[in-house]
């Protein structure tokens, strides 16, 4: 890597993260997929996923301590919670905001890959970030970055109730607000068996509710009580308000 390249993850550091690394070795490896230590076995010696591992476990760690110490509930609403906060979607996101993928050392085939394994890819990062500023910087450093970049979104998780399984949500307002159970019915079928699109509807009365695309039927059912959710709440603000989740009061 020349002084150019290194700089540059120098810059992101500094400027995007709020870090200057004493070991900038770290950021870098964060940053590194296994597909490129494959293709550059002479200059890339390890990739991200031992980094991954260690700031997966510091991530769930000061999420877990976040809510319990500010929320009172119980364990399963809370390992909801940590859920939807710490998903490979929430990771990504995160990892979009912050702009590192020009930074991330891929292969040319994952390079060209999909949107899905991309998708993925920036989430791993953002755990093997993590895992890097722990082992820089200690726990504290790590748990502040958490709370910028992750512990934000809990007011949106809670106010959207997005924590909550799609599904079984979209059932409860159906039977609750309709009558009925929602049936999810495949529309289109698209692309190769390796790399397969399927369209579903939702159907509530025999009336299509809302549709969406995945990757596999699961991910398209998901997709689409999620839509039909965001609709029954347009429509019906009254029946469909989350409940107050408020905050501990320290004395």
């Amino acid at each position: 890597m020349n002084k150019e390249q290194l700089d540059a993850y120098k810059e992101f550091a500094k400027n995007k993260l709020g870090i200057n690394f004493s070991d900038i070795n770290l950021l870098i490896t964060a940053l590194t997929h296994r597909s490129y230590v494959n293709e550059h076995k002479k200059t890339a010696v390890e990739h991200n996923e031992r980094l991954e591992f260690l700031g997966d476990a510091v991530l769930e760690l000061v999420t877990s301590d976040f809510l319990f110490k500010n929320y009172d509930q119980p364990e399963g609403i809370m390992t909801s919670w940590r859920a939807a906060l710490v998903n490979t979607e929430s990771n990504a996101a995160s990892g979009e905001k912050l702009g590192y993928g020009p930074l991330v050392r891929l292969s040319r085939g994952e390079k060209n890959g999909s949107e899905r394994a991309h998708h993925v890819i920036m989430a791993d990062c953002y755990e093997a970030i993590i895992g890097a500023i722990y082992l820089d910087k200690g726990y504290g450093v790590a748990e502040k970055f958490i709370h910028d970049n992750t512990l934000t979104k809990i007011d949106e998780i809670l106010e959207n109730e997005s924590w909550r399984d799609s599904k079984s949500y979209l059932q409860e307002l159906a039977q609750r607000i309709d009558g009925v159970t929602p049936v999810y019915r495949v529309m289109k079928e698209e692309g190769p068996d390796h790399d397969k699109v399927f369209t579903l509807g939702v159907y509530i009365n025999e009336n299509l509710k809302a549709t969406a695309t995945g990757h596999s039927k699961q991910e398209a059912q998901v997709k689409a009580a999620s839509e039909a959710i965001r609709k029954y709440k347009k429509e019906h603000p009254d029946k469909t308000a989350p409940q107050d989740a408020k905050r501990k009061t320290r004395a």
